[in-house]
C-alpha cells in the first residue's frame, strides 16, 4: 500500500494550517496514498508559549477536519499532533482517522521533551504539558499500527511492546531540532527498524528557520531491513512510499528474532 508523509510547513495561522493540511491530504489520496500522516503539532507553531493558546478539546475544530477529509478521501489519516486541553490539563495528541471519519485512535505524547544541552538547546514540555500514559495501535487491511510522538522514539521499549502486539508499521509524527536532528533522527529510525524488523516512518514540519523553534525536516521511511527507502529535504513536500508487507515476512523469516528471544532470560512488558 501507498503511505504518504505531508511535510507541512507550519506558520502561526491555524485556519492557514488546517486549509494547507486538508489540501495536501486531498493531493496525496488522489496520487493513491491509503495512509497519510501530518506532522507534530501541525495546527499551531512548536514551542511551550504556544500550548495553551491554540490548545483545543476533543472533538473540536481541528480533528472535525481531519474526520471530515479522511472521509472524502477514504484514507487512514494520522492527524501529526495538535494540543488538547482536556480537564485543564494540555496534551501534545495525536489523533487517527478511518475510511468512514470515525476516530480509531487517540495518542498522548508519553514522554515529555525535558533536554538541556549546554550551549544548544534547552527545552522543557513538561513546563506546560502532561504525560499521555497509554498505548496506542489501530488496525488497518493493510497492517496494523502503533504510533509515538517525537521523543517517544528514544524509548526502545516502547517500540518492542508494539511489535510484540503485532504491530508492522510505527508511525512518528516529530519535530526534531537543528541539534538532535542531525545526529539522532535517522539513527533512532533505524534502530527502531531492525531492533523489531518493522517500518517506522517519522513525519516533521517542514523547516521554518525564522520560527522560534526550528524543525530538522527530513521526514523519512525506514524499511524492516534499516533502508532509508524514502527521505524529505527540509522543505514542504510529500514524501510517498510503497509498504512492502511481503518483504516484512521475508525478512521475518530469513532472521527470525522474534520467535528466538530468550523471554527465560529478559522481558518488555506492557503495564497498562
Amino acid at each position: 500500500f501507498r503511505l504518504a508523509l505531508i511535510q507541512l510547513h507550519v506558520s502561526a495561522a491555524k485556519s492557514d494550517n488546517l486549509q494547507r493540511a486538508c489540501g495536501l491530504v486531498r493531493e496525496a489520496s488522489a496520487k493513491g496514498a491509503k495512509v497519510v500522516a501530518l506532522p507534530e503539532c501541525f495546527n499551531s507553531p512548536y514551542g511551550t508559549q504556544y500550548f495553551k493558546e491554540y490548545a483545543e478539546k476533543i472533538p473540536g475544530e481541528s480533528t472535525q477536519k481531519l474526520s471530515e477529509v479522511a472521509k472524502e478521501c477514504s484514507i487512514y489519516l494520522i492527524g501529526g499532533s495538535i494540543p488538547e486541553e482536556d480537564g485543564g490539563k494540555l496534551y501534545n495528541t495525536c489523533t487517527v482517522f478511518g475510511p468512514d471519519g470515525a476516530m480509531l485512535a487517540k495518542h498522548r505524547k508519553v514522554h515529555l521533551f525535558d533536554i538541556d544541552i549546554p550551549g544548544k538547546i534547552q527545552f522543557k514540555e513538561s513546563e506546560t504539558l502532561s504525560p499521555g500514559n497509554s498505548f496506542s495501535m489501530f488496525d488497518t487491511p493493510y497492517c496494523k499500527v502503533g504510533l509515538g510522538i517525537c521523543y517517544d522514539i528514544r524509548f526502545a521499549e516502547m517500540a518492542q511492546i508494539y511489535g510484540q502486539q503485532g504491530c508492522q508499521l510505527l508511525i512518528y509524527p516529530g519535530a526534531f531540532n537543528l541539534t538532535t536532528g542531525p545526529a539522532h533522527w535517522e539513527l533512532l529510525q533505524r534502530g527502531r527498524a531492525v531492533d523489531n524488523q518493522v517500518y517506522v516512518a517519522t513525519v516533521s514540519p517542514a523547516r521554518d528557520e525564522k520560527a522560534s523553534y526550528v524543525a530538522w525536516g527530513h521526514s523519512t521511511v525506514v524499511s524492516p531491513w534499516g533502508e532509508v527507502i524514502a527521505k524529505a529535504g527540509a522543505e514542504e513536500t510529500v514524501v510517498y512510499t510503497d509498504i512492502d508487507m511481503k518483504k516484512l515476512a521475508e525478512i521475518r523469516q530469513q532472521i527470525p528474532i522474534l520467535s528466538q528471544k530468550r523471554c527465560d532470560l529478559y522481558a518488555t512488558e506492557m503495564r497498562k
